[in-house]
């Protein structure tokens, strides 16, 4: 097993505190790494609260993840020591069924594997990102460039995939019109990317005014309050 430490919350509800575990052995086809940023992702507090459902404590949350590569099995072939890499928010795979042949592993017929207050195929629970190190099979870990910020590209991993993904999906572009509602975690990624990535003109809704500033910044090209009806800014 490898030693790790991280910050864990021992029952729900919990602060999170300082505390060490042990992490499964990395197998043929896993990749290990030294955890160097995490974001901090709502769902993270969801959990350590159990609002949707009972979790296994102690728990470490954090499934936005960067850092680099310390160690690979035998069989990897994407990845090798000293890289630069990612995880988000699955860890394994299961090859059960029709879903995760076609790449759908988060609709497992037996159940996915989650990066943290989940269980691997071996029964034992996943440790997430606020923690030193992590193993993770390499299907589930990306490539990230040397060039990038690492503090910000970590939560890419979730508010970015969230928003990118649907984007893609849809095939939005140059000569559309994005509607976004609200500037939290999700909706600036989506005025990001809207507009600076995908060239789509962007309107973003929300109830605090003072936010307008911020949005057209970020690339929103119209501002709508619902607070003062009508564009109040724009390119």
């Amino acid at each position: 097993m490898i030693q790790a430490k991280a910050y864990a919350a021992q029952s729900p509800g919990a602060n999170l505190t300082p505390w060490q575990f042990e992490h499964r052995d990395i197998g043929p086809h896993d990749v290990q790494i030294e955890i160097l940023y995490c974001g901090i992702c709502h769902s993270d507090l969801h959990q350590v609260n159990n609002d949707w459902f009972p979790g296994i404590f102690p728990m470490v949350p954090g499934h936005e993840i960067v850092g680099r590569v310390t160690n690979v099995g035998g069989h990897v072939k994407k990845f090798t020591a000293g890289q630069l890499a990612a995880v988000g928010c699955m860890v394994t795979r299961a090859r059960c069924g029709e879903n995760c042949k076609v790449g759908l592993e988060q609709y497992c017929l037996e159940g996915n594997t989650l990066t943290y207050n989940s269980k691997g195929r071996d029964g034992l629970p996943t440790y997430g990102g606020y923690s030193n190190t992590i193993v993770v099979r390499e299907e589930f870990v990306l490539h990230v460039s040397e060039k990038l910020p690492l503090a910000a590209t970590a939560p890419l991993l979730c508010a970015g995939i969230t928003t990118y993904s649907p984007l893609r999906y849809w095939k939005v572009g140059k000569g559309h019109k994005l509607a976004v509602l609200g500037l939290g975690g999700l909706g600036h990624m989506g005025v990001k990317f809207g507009w600076l990535r995908l060239g789509a003109g962007t309107l973003l809704f929300k109830h605090v005014a003072k936010k307008e500033k911020d949005a057209l910044e970020l690339g929103a090209h119209h501002f709508v309050g619902n607070n003062r009806p009508g564009s109040i800014g724009g390119r």
